[in-house]
């Protein structure tokens, strides 16, 4: 991703008579694959909103309303790497705005923009690697339960839950966590470049701050919100056009996610449990930031 000159504002001459207009693409929850009745922020769930968005008629700029935990660091470049691919076909100007939360790969996709804005209380940064899981060896020893698991390949069971924890195969989780956490923080330097204040050693230690704090280390460029810092640029006139996810009748009554169908009157959704899982790994996501 390069890093471009922040925006200048559009006169709204420019754009003829009528108001410019703001496309405020909505990137809310976690990123990554969620299962049964959720759905994640994705490029497969995103990436439409994103093309709709930049074939706004008289567009004088997009912005981004992230309010996410984070998740997979993988959907995060892909997500904010559209972005900006758009932003540099269209020479479109993107403004990213930190509503609760824009930690982890939240902070990923805020960086898709040109600037970054949030409230004096948002959650922002975390510009880190996690891996969590549990350990059920003790567990289905004492219940008596034997683990029959069979591989091709000494690795293949690496850090199995219901296996006793290796010292090999948290050294190569390590590795891994190293790498995806470097390829963060180049990402981090590539877009915000000199207006970071903070040394490293704080910037990227997986630490967040509120946005007050965030503004001092220069990873964000200010407070404010979207209407307010937009009708500033364009005009009291500008219009604002919101790209949110598009959900059938089904989907939004019962909260179901993009391929799943309504079953029979009366009977349980197939994928319930998922739904179950995955709202609870949800929920794991946005405490760890106190929200």
């Amino acid at each position: 991703m390069t890093k471009l000159e922040p925006p200048k504002a559009t006169p709204s001459g420019l754009l003829g008579r009528r108001a410019p207009v703001v496309a405020v693409i909505r990137l809310t929850g976690v990123i990554g694959a969620m299962g049964g009745m959720r759905r994640g922020l994705s490029l497969a769930t995103v990436g439409p909103r994103l093309e709709r968005a930049f074939k706004t008629r008289r567009l004088a700029a997009v912005a981004l309303a992230v309010n996410s935990p984070g998740g997979a660091p993988v959907q995060s470049a892909l997500i904010a790497g559209r972005i900006r691919d758009l932003a540099a076909e269209k020479e479109i100007p993107v403004t990213a705005f930190i509503e609760d939360v824009g930690a982890s790969g939240g902070y990923w996709l805020a960086c898709a923009g040109d600037e970054i804005f949030a409230q004096a209380s948002s959650i922002v940064g975390s510009i880190g690697v996690v891996s969590g899981g549990f350990g059920f060896a003790e567990m289905i020893r004492k219940l008596g339960i034997e683990r029959r698991l069979h591989t091709a390949g000494d690795k293949k069971a690496m850090l199995d839950p219901f296996g006793p924890e290796k010292p090999a195969d948290v050294k190569h989780l390590k590795a891994l966590q190293k790498e995806i956490h470097e390829d963060f923080i180049t990402m981090v330097r590539a877009r915000r470049g000199d207006k970071l204040a903070g040394k490293d050693k704080v910037l990227f230690s997986g630490a967040f701050w509120t946005g007050t704090t965030a503004l001092d280390l220069g990873l964000i460029d200010g407070l404010g919100e979207i209407r307010s810092i937009m009708r500033e640029r364009y005009g009291d006139k500008v219009k604002f056009k919101v790209f949110d996810e598009r959900r059938s009748w089904w989907q939004r009554r019962f909260s179901l996610g993009a391929g799943s169908a309504p079953e029979a009157p009366g009977a349980w959704p197939a994928d319930l449990a998922d739904g179950l899982l995955a709202a609870a790994e949800e929920r794991l996501w946005w405490s760890r930031y106190g929200i």
